[in-house]
């Protein structure tokens, strides 16, 4: 019995594909990180920065910022919260990209908002590379304060610290991370040590960056700056329609009108 067991698990091992190869990571502007290796990303194509309208004040700190960590010079980690389509996962993306433009020494690495567990061996595994690091995390959030305690540690805290030449920058539609349980805080002897449990994690970042609902003019100049940038008829009333139909605005649902306008032209975009 024990010699089928160990042939069938010597063939199961056969068929399992093998795990995938570490790219390079000096070589690529962007990386997935996957099964404990850095993957190139296959395409990286970020937004130019200035079709990213109504969010001037966001763009000028959070490229600052990176520029810093470019530079060797010390920066922030980053959480960028706020209304969903908003711009904050493309403001990463092209925040990225044109740092690498002006330095070069800049990546991007994705992890998923499920593989926390795993930074410790993404911290070993670019702490000695000559080249900065922006770990992206994006659409984070959890559902309940425990849930949140080990990213805490590794933020500030913990007693292994993280390499300097990684920050992280994180995307969510909660501004603290983690659900504010105003029953919790009734229950409790103190409020207050269940407040600081729960705004914890938001303030382990030193720069916050808030993005707000999308009014009809911010959304029709979205509009408009795409439309230019892809040489396509720009008609204000025909793209408020569109967000009418969608029952909502912002910089998501004007991209969405811009592909359908495309298509519409016999265009690709």
């Amino acid at each position: 019995m024990d010699d089928a067991m160990i042939r069938i698990a010597a063939a199961l091992e056969r068929l399992s594909p093998p795990p995938p190869a570490a790219a390079d990571p000096l070589a690529h502007p962007a990386y997935v990180w996957r099964e404990d290796a850095l993957i190139a990303a296959r395409d990286f194509s970020p937004l130019p920065l200035d079709l990213l309208r109504g969010v001037d004040a966001q763009k000028a700190a959070l490229v600052a910022n990176l520029e810093r960590l470019a530079a060797g010079y010390a920066a922030q980690d980053v959480l960028l919260w706020g209304a969903r389509g908003t711009g904050k996962s493309a403001l990463v993306k092209a925040s990225v990209a044109a740092v690498q433009a002006a330095y070069g020494a800049l990546a991007l690495v994705e992890v998923s908002a499920d593989r926390l567990d795993t930074l410790p061996r993404l911290f070993d595994a670019i702490a000695a590379v000559r080249r900065a690091f922006v770990l992206f995390i994006d659409d984070l959030g959890f559902d309940a304060v425990g849930d949140a305690r080990a990213l805490r540690s590794l933020l500030e805290g913990g007693a292994e610290a993280r390499p300097a030449n990684a920050r992280l920058v994180v995307t969510s539609n909660q501004r603290h991370l983690v659900p504010r349980d105003m029953g919790a805080q009734e229950r409790a002897v103190n409020a207050r040590d269940v407040a600081d449990d729960q705004l914890a994690l938001a303030d382990r970042f030193g720069m916050s960056l808030g993005f707000h609902v999308v009014d009809q003019d911010h959304y029709l100049d979205i509009v408009r700056g795409y439309s230019a940038a892809h040489a396509l008829p720009f008609d204000a009333a025909d793209a408020v329609q569109w967000a009418t139909r969608r029952g909502s605005r912002s910089g998501r649902v004007a991209w969405q009108y811009v592909v359908d306008l495309a298509g519409r032209e016999g265009r690709a975009l």
